[in-house]
């Protein structure tokens, strides 16, 4: 878990990933559509890789990917994350962590 902490707080956002995952893939385009620079951490190319998403599914992450963590605190999965999209919040997450400048 502490490995998951240190690495979600290095950056203001920060997408927590399976290179082979498509909706890993359309969380992290959802992010560059925004104009946010998210630390994408592809856990299945880590050398901790199985680790880090055990400590993803303690959390609560369910699946473990992706998991999206705006100002080092954990936001959500992919149903989380696009509902604060469609809802405007997500925008104001980002604005609040520094992501975001608009």
């Amino acid at each position: 878990m502490d490995v998951v902490a240190t690495l979600a707080s290095q950056r203001a956002v920060v997408i927590f990933s399976k290179s082979t995952c498509c909706m890993s893939h359309a969380i992290k385009r959802l992010f560059y559509e925004q104009g946010v620079s998210p630390a994408i951490v592809e856990i299945d190319q880590e050398m901790y890789g199985k680790d880090i998403e055990w400590a993803l599914a303690r959390l609560g992450c369910s699946p473990p990917v992706p998991a999206v963590f705006v100002g080092g605190k954990f936001v959500g999965t992919a149903n989380t994350v696009m509902t604060l999209h469609l809802n405007g919040s997500l925008k104001r997450l980002l604005k609040d962590a520094g992501a975001l400048w608009l």
